[in-house]
Parts: C-alpha cells; sequence; structure tokens
C-alpha cells in the first residue's frame, strides 16, 4: 500500500464524516461524498462509486438514522444500512481495501445490567436497531479487511444531533421534560474520528498484525455513562455562555411519560475492554468530551 493511500469517506457532510475528514488531513487523498452525490439506496450507485474511486480504505460514516422514522420506513433504513455497507464491503474485500463501518447501541434490548459486550447476543427493539444488526451481519458474512466500530449517542459541533437540539430548546422554553431511564455514553463525533484514526493508521502500519488478528466488531464509545436527563442537564450546566445564561428548568421523566413510535433500549452502555485491550486505544470520559465539543461552539 502506498504511502499516501486514497480514503474515500462515504456521508462526509454530516457529523461524523467532517470529523473523519478533519482526523485524516494529511494521511492520504481523501475523496469525500453525500447524499448529493451518491443515493446509497440505489445499489449500482454505490458499487460504481467505490470502482469509480478505487480507494484503499473506505470509511463509512453514512446511515439512515432517523430511529422513529424508520419505523414507517423498513425498506430504506434496510436499503441504506445493511445493503450498501454490503456493496462496500464486497468491493472492499474485491480490491483489499481497508472498510470501517460504524454500528449502534441500539441492537441491544436494553435489559442487561452491565454494560454490553461483543459477545452478547443482540435483541434490537427498533427497525433501525434491526437494519444496523444486518449491516454489521452483512459485513461479517463478506469478510476481508473489516472494522466494525458500535458507537452509541453520538453528536458533535455539526450535523443534527440531541446537543444542538437541546441548545435550541433552551432558547426557546422556560421548562423541559427529559427521559431518565435511558442510560447510556454520549460520545462525541471527535473522539469516534480521533480514535479511528489511531485504530486506521495503526493497522496500515502493520502495528496489529494481519486481517485474521484484528477484522472484526469492537465497541467504541466515550467512557462513564448518563442518563438523557443527566446528559442536558450537563449540557446546560456547560452551556451557559451559548445560552445567555438562560438555562431551562429540567425535570426527569419515564420513557412511558415521553412515548416514541420507536421502542429505545433502557441500558445502552457498551464496553470497551475488547478495543482498549486489542489496539491499546480509549476514548475520553464523556464529560471531557462535552467541554471540548462546547468549547468548540463557543
Amino acid at each position: 500500500m502506498s504511502a499516501q493511500p486514497r480514503i474515500l469517506i462515504v456521508g462526509n457532510a454530516g457529523q461524523v464524516g467532517v470529523e473523519l475528514q478533519r482526523s485524516f488531513a494529511g494521511f492520504g487523498e481523501i475523496v469525500g461524498v453525500d447524499r448529493e452525490s451518491v443515493d446509497l439506496a440505489q445499489p449500482d450507485q454505490v458499487r460504481d462509486l467505490v470502482r469509480r474511486v478505487e480507494p484503499s480504505i473506505i470509511l463509512n460514516a453514512a446511515a439512515y438514522t432517523a430511529v422513529d422514522r424508520a419505523e414507517s420506513e423498513p425498506a430504506l433504513a434496510t436499503a441504506i444500512n445493511d445493503d450498501a455497507p454490503r456493496i462496500l464491503a464486497e468491493e472492499a474485500l474485491r480490491s483489499n481495501a481497508l472498510l470501517v463501518h460504524y454500528s449502534t447501541d441500539y441492537v441491544f434490548d436494553g435489559t442487561k445490567q452491565n454494560p454490553w459486550t461483543e459477545q452478547d447476543t443482540p435483541a434490537p427493539l427498533n427497525v433501525y436497531g434491526a437494519s444496523k444488526l444486518a449491516g454489521e451481519e452483512a459485513l461479517l458474512q463478506v469478510g476481508g479487511r473489516v472494522l466494525i466500530f458500535r458507537t452509541s449517542w453520538v453528536y458533535g459541533p455539526h450535523g443534527s444531533n440531541y446537543l444542538l437540539t437541546m441548545l435550541r430548546l433552551a432558547r426557546q422554553r422556560d421548562a423541559l421534560s427529559i427521559v431518565n431511564d435511558q442510560i447510556g455514553s454520549p460520545t462525541t463525533s471527535i473522539e469516534l474520528a480521533r480514535v479511528t484514526h489511531q485504530v486506521v493508521s495503526g493497522v496500515i502500519a502493520g502495528k496489529f498484525g494481519d486481517a485474521k488478528e484484528w477484522a472484526g466488531l469492537y465497541h467504541m464509545t466515550c467512557s462513564g455513562s448518563t442518563s438523557w436527563c443527566g446528559f442536558a442537564q450537563a449540557i446546560f450546566a456547560r452551556a451557559g455562555k451559548l445560552l445567555d445564561g438562560k438555562v431551562p428548568v429540567v425535570t426527569p421523566i419515564t420513557s412511558e411519560e415521553y412515548p416514541t413510535p420507536a421502542k429505545r433500549p433502557r441500558n445502552s452502555v457498551l464496553s470497551n475492554a475488547k478495543l482498549e485491550s486489542r489496539f491499546g486505544v480509549r476514548l475520553a470520559p464523556w464529560e471531557t468530551a462535552l467541554d471540548t465539543v462546547i468549547q468548540a461552539l463557543g
């Protein structure tokens, strides 16, 4: 592989894609595509894209992530979250490219009390989770130089996410009622991109051996955990300047008090032990990572 690999970033305009472009700047020649330039629901467009670009590294940061809307658009969610990644994997295998793909904590049903490991059996509660699980299984079935990173509660300074939604609502309302019985690990796009770069650069340098030694599924989240309510309170505690001192009153509520079309897991906390053991990398604590994003917005 050349010293300057060609890197295809699929979904480069999304919150993770933007940070991947920043992290991999200078590492190789970056070709980024977004939904305006390729329709991931069209298999021929996905296949043609890879064959045209001929990348040695594919970073798939694109996904159908509208969790509630997926309940009424299962075919589209499946096309983007299952079919498209399968084609990317097939094309990566054909050319011996490295494929990095992101999945989700929503593959689990949330009933476990402790953090979920890669050995736990998935049982998604909603269409989105099922479509992402199907994508994981497709990639593992195709095989090759594939890395799947399951992550959770992703947000950052760009795109559409929980943090930016909370800041918008805080400017509009004096009080907010937020679910307090769903637990997870808020994970920033900045940390995801940083650690992805660390792992990929090590793989390319041969630091971790042959693909059979490192290819597969890993959990990748910021450390620690909180509830959606706790996350919102942490945001408001740090965002006083962004909100001109206007902080809403937050009332904790149950999931039953805030019904949604898609059911969410109660416990989404993922164990990163396998990632840390195999690659020697660790994401920042979620509070520290939140500080970084608030600073970037300020």
